[in-house]
């Protein structure tokens, strides 16, 4: 199989197999251009085992919407779904069906609503809500998933990690233990959640970041085979790049071979006029190592210069790292704080590999169709309660407290009108559990759903990846910071107003019925 192949596989038919047959189904019983409305939201954060999140940040729109722009059904992909057959060797795709299906597979009939790239996000509340015809709206459940799902999951990872860094530059250094080409996805995630670079060269120049990287192990056993040693490999490395020079100092022996060395270049540097970066650490204990490496280097009059650790970092050792760092540093007679502004983090596949978590448990609901000229919410029961959706068009806002702070976000009926004098906060499950806030104690009620596609084409302007960072930087500033710990999170409220409650449990009431 060839690019060429993979390409057109990844277009119109990046599906699963079961919505064609659905939409077939439809188009059969003659509801496939019956309006629908299907809804994108979270059952849950991800729960990393020993820490969990506490929020999500919503990824991965623009490439669905560049996805959509460029599937439509072709004649290849009609001549490959009349090839299918059926158990009993007949065609499992009727021809007028196939006909109308290439008449139609496009998604210009359909209008999404979306929160924005970058945002906070929470579950049970919708992060997409898709209408337009059943079938075609059906079809394109799988690539949204797909494309939405891994990035939000990548882009709150690396939030995590940020968090836990406490403002030093995080850079991403996932690409060789992605899962394939999903590591270009992974990278665009892990920037819009906070992180500062990658080393994936090609993505971060189509993002407009520069890639950043210095030298691997091999460089240093290559010039140790050749006879010249780890000081050959680094006169080597620091003539090449003498403005960018940062030394990877633990192939042999970090404090006894790898720093002298590298303190030994970095002399020779700065007498030629040149000024050195730092060193990177990639082995052992990487807090002593990087208190102890900050002893010889200030001893040797380097004290400005930067300190990158890596090697299997996540959120939790990073925060464990600067506890050590807090704890050990004045030991040794230096400041933590100094020593942790020296430091930036590199982090590998526990990023784009979500590592403890590695998928999101994002759904895809139809919640209304259109009937006879009325509109009609649906919903799904289940055993669990939990998975009981929200049904019936909804509009989604952010309800923030007199300290400015996001305390809940509020699913209403859509075009509902919320009270002047108190806003009620229903619990999305339990009865009787309510909220009350008089709207003095209200700093303002945030919409945050917006129309990015109709028509067959977007609406408004692609964002930067400025643009969808910094409103990644407003709402976590604006989240209560114990709904920002690592590990036990508080629990962010996700509620309904009364009237959405009510309908609820009306259609509860009649699929039990039923």
């Amino acid at each position: 199989m060839g690019i060429a192949e993979r390409a057109w596989a990844e277009k119109a038919l990046f599906l699963d197999n079961y919505q064609l047959t659905m939409a077939q189904l439809y188009f059969r019983h003659g509801i496939h251009e019956s309006t629908a409305q299907f809804e994108h939201f979270t059952r849950g954060y991800p729960d990393y085992g020993n820490h969990q999140a506490g929020y999500c940040v919503a990824a991965g729109l623009e490439w669905l919407l560049d996805w959509m722009d460029e599937a439509a059904i072709s004649d290849a992909d009609i001549d490959a779904l009349r090839s299918q057959r059926t158990a009993t060797g007949g065609q499992l795709f009727d021809d007028d069906f196939l006909a109308w299906l290439r008449a139609n597979g496009s998604f210009e009939s359909l209008s999404l609503r979306a929160v924005p790239e970058g945002r906070v996000v929470h579950p049970n509340a919708p992060l997409t809500i898709v209408r337009g015809p059943l079938a075609i709206a059906q079809l394109l459940e799988t690539s949204l998933l797909n494309h939405l799902n891994f990035q939000t999951l990548i882009a709150t990872k690396a939030s995590r990690l940020v968090e836990a860094a406490r403002g030093r530059p995080v850079l991403e250094f996932g690409l060789r233990r992605s899962p394939e080409h999903a590591a270009s996805a992974a990278t665009r995630a892990a920037l819009i959640g906070g992180a500062d670079f990658s080393s994936n060269t090609g993505i971060s120049y189509v993002l407009g970041v520069p890639p950043k990287g210095t030298h691997a192990h091999s460089l240093v056993q290559v010039f140790m085979a050749l006879g010249e040693g780890e000081i050959g490999a680094f006169r080597a490395y620091a003539g090449q790049y003498p403005d960018d020079c940062l030394l990877l100092v633990d192939t042999i022996d970090t404090l006894r071979s790898g720093i002298p060395n590298a303190i030994t270049v970095f002399d020779e540097l700065r007498a030629a006029g040149h000024k050195p970066v730092g060193v990177r650490l990639d082995s052992g204990d990487l807090a002593y190592l990087a208190i102890q490496s900050a002893l010889q280097l200030d001893e040797a009059g380097y004290d400005d210069t930067s300190i990158v650790l890596s090697s299997g970092l996540d959120e939790l050792s990073i925060f464990q790292i600067l506890a050590q760092i807090d704890q050990e540093a004045p030991r040794y007679g230096l400041s933590p704080s100094q020593l942790i502004n020296r430091l930036s983090f590199g982090v590998g596949s526990k990023l784009t590999a979500s590592d403890g978590h590695p998928y999101l448990d994002g759904v895809y609901k139809m919640v209304a169709i259109e009937s006879e000229g009325a509109w009609r919410p649906a919903i799904k029961l289940s055993e669990s309660p939990a998975k009981s959706q929200n049904p019936g068009d909804k509009d989604l806002v952010r309800v923030y407290d007199d300290r400015g702070r996001a305390t809940a976000d509020l699913l209403t009926v859509a075009g509902e009108v919320l009270s002047d004098s108190l806003i009620t906060l229903q619990h999305p499950i339990e009865h009787g559990v309510r909220r009350r806030l008089p709207r003095e104690r209200v700093s303002a009620i945030e919409p945050l759903l917006d129309t990015v596609y109709t028509d067959g084409r977007r609406v408004g302007d692609e964002p930067t990846l400025a643009d969808i960072r910094e409103r990644r930087d407003d709402d976590i500033d604006k989240l209560d910071p114990g709904v920002r710990r690592l590990v036990n999170p508080h629990t962010y409220h996700v509620s309904l107003t009364p009237e959405l409650w009510d309908l609820k449990q009306r259609l509860i009431t009649e699929a039990r019925g039923s």
